[in-house]
């Protein structure tokens, strides 16, 4: 697990190359159809030389929630053991990766209704205040999301009012993972600094654009079964460009608001992993850490 742009892909490919491990996929983003230059996804050649479960699985016009994933990931896991092989999660959803190890809570369905109403209030009062509406019945949760985070305000705000209990309560009800004799090594590449990563994530960024990230959102722009509140096309990234695509910022605009918005996602995604148990933490520049990694993963398997 690491932060965007930190590298987990390379890394998780040079692994596969030293043991016998299988790639699942622990990204929000990559599960879609379509969408590969904004979510960077591991090209075709790449794919067939090195294959990744639980990508291309959905149609963006699809949800796809925690509690799928752990489902799905559960399978595959389950059929990556009975050929003999070890399963090697890799991403940066850290939520997903939570709800597996450490159990996920079955929370009320998603309700269309209070979703709209929520939406009508963020639109006049902004996000900051339904997140101050949210610290006022569930604490932890708003301690745990940033003001700005529209999906993860939604969904707690939803949990609330559609059950009367706050979604910390109903998380602290989860239930674990279906077998107990399956043991997790969490190993986490975190660069040396903020400024690395920033300059890493502009880099990759502007390669995306060349690559024709632009376009490859105008094609989702055009399908008339897409809006800008499914949560496929509130992905970092697809939500500013089609800001753009709808006239409501500039290109440039939106190319300022995609890369601070991926920056907000790592400094989300490292306090994620400064909250996780047990972490082992290389930086992935430094030159022999595939090494390291490889040493940690022998004294784990032969443990």
């Amino acid at each position: 697990m690491g932060p965007t742009a930190s590298g987990k892909t390379d890394v998780a490919i040079s692994l596969c190359k030293r043991f016998p491990l299988d790639i699942i996929s622990v990204d929000s983003a990559l599960v879609y159809r379509g969408m590969d230059i904004g979510t960077a996804k591991p090209d075709a050649a790449t794919l067939r030389r090195t294959p990744h479960r639980l990508i291309d699985i959905r149609d963006p016009e699809e949800a796809y929630s925690a509690g799928d994933f752990v489902r799905d990931a559960r399978a595959e896991m389950n059929a990556i053991f009975a050929r003999q092989r070890v399963p090697l999660l890799v991403g940066g959803t850290m939520m997903y990766f939570r709800a597996l190890t450490e159990g996920i809570a079955e929370l009320p369905a998603a309700d269309a209704e209070i979703r709209a109403t929520l939406d009508a209030d963020a639109l006049k009062m902004g996000w900051p205040a339904l997140h101050a509406r949210l610290r006022d019945v569930d604490p932890d949760a708003a301690e745990r999301i940033e003001p700005q985070d529209r999906q993860r305000i939604q969904r707690a705000l939803e949990v609330y009012l559609a059950s009367g209990k706050p979604l910390t309560e109903w998380q602290q009800e989860a239930t674990g993972t279906s077998r107990q004799d399956v043991h997790f090594v969490k190993i986490a590449l975190q660069l040396a600094t903020r400024k690395l990563l920033h300059e890493r994530i502009e880099q990759r960024f502007n390669i995306m654009l060349n690559k024709g990230f632009i376009e490859e959102v105008k094609k989702l722009h055009e399908r008339k079964d897409l809006t800008p509140r499914h949560p496929s096309m509130r992905s970092v990234g697809y939500r500013q460009l089609w800001q753009y695509l709808d006239q409501e910022c500039s290109k440039d605009e939106a190319a300022a608001r995609a890369l601070a918005a991926t920056r907000q996602l790592a400094k989300r995604q490292i306090t994620w992993l400064r909250s996780e148990k047990g972490l082992q933490s290389f930086d992935p520049l430094e030159g022999k850490s595939i090494d390291a990694i490889s040493a940690s993963l022998i004294e784990f398997f032969d443990a």
